[in-house]
């Protein structure tokens, strides 16, 4: 069975080698780098079994993106507290959506609008949350999204495209992006929240897509690996309108 593997940095901002990497289900550490080759120096490995490679990485690489706190309890916050973080942080805030369904979205007016082939009126929806945003946007903070969407789309994400209309009005940024690219990118299959580039907040679903609470993420290295994410998937993203543009020409 193949590993699933989460790509935790690099030391190198070139090659990508050396790099540390994590098994998500065994918790293995994979590290790749030059091999030591000089035949001096591997007689003097005196515990070097058969079919092993004895690699060479800098000791910051294991200090910066070995994993950390392992045994400490998960910080998980309920949906009160993950709502103040949208008027707590102070410069961008970011967004990767990922899931096939939100429950959530199929309860509203606006969802059945669409759904019946109708203009969707987006006036009056969610008012507290568009005021809230319009707030926090004045104050020249930053809201961000991608979404990644199954080619073809749901009717799940057919609607966050047209969705992508009233959040952009209240000043988010969005941005779509096929879910084969984000396969390709090994971008998390989490949905998570990246405030300030500092914390993340990482999003839990249960079996019925509901949101049922959120875990805090403070570690750097961590974080670091979010961050990395974000701007893989900001960069081969396409804002929502040519993503819409696209979609409707067949492309």
């Amino acid at each position: 069975m193949a590993r699933r593997l989460r790509f935790n940095g690099t030391g190198s901002g070139v090659n990508g080698c050396p790099s540390v990497d994590e098994d998500l289900d065994t918790g293995e550490v994979i590290v790749h780098g030059p091999p030591l080759t000089d035949p001096d120096d591997i007689a003097k490995l005196c515990r070097l079994g058969p079919g092993e490679v004895p690699i060479v990485v800098p000791r910051n690489l294991l200090v910066d993106f070995g994993p950390k706190d392992t045994d400490r309890a998960p910080d998980i916050i309920g949906l009160d507290e993950f709502d103040r973080l949208f008027t707590a942080f102070e410069h961008t805030a970011w967004r990767l959506e990922t899931r096939r369904r939100y429950a959530s979205e199929g309860t509203t007016p606006t969802y059945a609008q669409f759904t019946r082939g109708v203009p969707v009126n987006w006036d009056g929806a969610d008012p507290e949350w568009c005021a809230e945003r319009r707030r926090q946007s004045a104050l020249a903070k930053r809201f961000g999204r991608v979404r990644v969407i199954d080619q073809p789309p749901t009717t799940g994400r057919l609607y966050l495209l047209e969705n992508a209309r009233r959040n952009s009005a209240v000043g988010e940024t969005i941005y779509n992006l096929d879910r084969a690219r984000a396969e390709r990118l090994a971008l998390p299959e989490e949905d998570f929240w990246i405030f300030d580039s500092r914390l993340v907040a990482l999003l839990d679903f249960d079996d019925a897509d509901d949101l049922v609470s959120v875990e805090l993420i403070r570690e750097p290295a961590a974080v670091l690996r979010y961050a990395v994410a974000r701007d893989a998937a900001t960069h081969y993203a396409i804002p929502y309108r040519e993503y819409a543009r696209r979609l409707s020409a067949g492309d």
